[in-house]
């Protein structure tokens, strides 16, 4: 990987009406980027609702490893009910896995995270967690 340069990066970040929380990152991931995604998925836990992250990582770069610490210090605490990225890379399906494994670590619960090809089948799997988080079963399956 090379070093990030967040200086060209953009982020976009929108609540949609179904209550998931869309996430753009084009360019390399800084640690505020990072920092405003958990800022974003707190608040909406804090708000009492499911807490459903679609990314779109098709233009994500580099993720700095101090967005890598700012990702697993600021949603260990969060809760996140689950998440979906699509377009992702080999090596940010790596580093996603590694920053989720320790979030589960340090939180001690399990935290529902998938990878896809296409938005079509990331948003699927998505409002299924919803689903099952309203019906009472365990999300993640």
């Amino acid at each position: 990987m090379s070093d990030p340069r967040p200086e060209g990066a953009r982020l976009d970040l929108r609540e949609e009406p179904d209550g998931v929380l869309f996430i753009t990152v084009v360019g390399d991931i800084s640690e505020q980027m990072a920092r405003t995604i958990t800022a974003a998925c707190q608040r909406l836990r804090d708000s009492g609702r499911d807490v459903l992250v679609l990314s779109d990582a098709r233009g994500n770069g580099a993720i700095s490893p101090p967005a890598r610490k700012a990702f697993a210090e600021g949603l260990s605490s969060a809760r996140l009910d689950a998440v979906a990225l699509f377009g992702a890379s080999f090596s940010l399906r790596v580093i996603g896995t590694l920053i989720f494994k320790s979030m589960n670590l340090l939180a001690q619960r399990s935290h529902a995270i998938a990878f896809f090809n296409t938005e079509g089948e990331a948003r699927a799997w998505l409002l299924a967690q919803r689903d099952a988080l309203r019906t009472g079963r365990q999300p993640g399956a």
